[in-house]
């Protein structure tokens, strides 16, 4: 109960920090997170495919997929022009290993964004009365630089997997009388891998700004000297 009668006593909105890299970055993290793990995580495309029968004319074949990307999980319906029942094929290459990890890493991060923002905002004296509160934002903020690059890497060369598993030319490879109608659309999964990237050049940067915080860095030696007793400072001529 002491605790959290600490906090609230010691809570005082001050919006100053945001004018400050420290604040501010923190600020264009917390959206560029959001943007990383929504234009993954709520993710669903089609391919389309066009069956020509000499009698029955063509026929539409749509093979949807969406997050998190376990294709073999999703079907598609091969129509026979003959009297031959229909082909159920199934899209191959699971990926969801790289795409969750991805979506994992933007939330984990929209989440301590919304903490240390109102850690910064809210209570900015207890975060600067010691100097653990930024050692540990530093060292936090280094890890999810860290984990930005490994996770937009891996769901970069998963996303070219992707595009490669549901492309329309491979799939008419197991049907002779299949066409290509529709290509699907990677634009926002496109997005996604530039946000991640995006996101580790902001945390990547903003560790600068908090190392600054710590204790490890040592102000300049002042340049100007004090004048004392009507002395100026020594100069030197050659």
């Amino acid at each position: 109960m002491d605790t959290v009668q600490k906090l609230v006593s010691g809570f005082k909105l001050d919006l100053e920090p945001l004018k400050e890299p420290i604040g501010f970055i923190r600020v264009l993290e917390w959206i560029f997170a959001i943007f990383a793990f929504a234009t993954t995580g709520g993710y669903s495309g089609s391919t389309s495919l066009i069956v020509e029968c000499p009698d029955s004319g063509e026929k539409d074949v749509i093979a949807v997929f969406g997050y998190p990307f376990r294709l073999p999980s999703y079907s598609y319906t091969i129509p026979s022009c003959t009297q031959a029942p229909a082909s159920e094929l199934f899209l191959q290459g699971d990926f969801s290993s790289s795409a969750e990890f991805f979506v994992c890493i933007g939330v984990f991060a929209f989440l301590y964004c919304t903490a240390t923002l109102v850690l910064y905002l809210g209570f900015q004296s207890v975060y600067r009365e010691t100097s653990r509160g930024p050692t540990i934002d530093l060292l936090v903020t280094a890890s999810f630089a860290f984990l930005w690059l490994v996770s937009s890497s891996a769901w970069g060369k998963g996303l070219t997997d992707v595009k490669w598993a549901t492309n329309p030319k491979h799939l008419i490879e197991t049907c002779q009388e299949c066409k290509v109608k529709e290509w699907p659309s990677m634009g926002r999964l496109n997005a996604s891998v530039i946000f991640g990237f995006l996101n580790l050049i902001l945390w990547a940067g903003n560790c600068w700004f908090i190392y600054k915080e710590t204790p490890f860095h040592k102000d300049p030696v002042p340049t100007n000297v004090s004048v004392e007793d009507g002395e100026g400072p020594t100069s030197y001529s050659q």
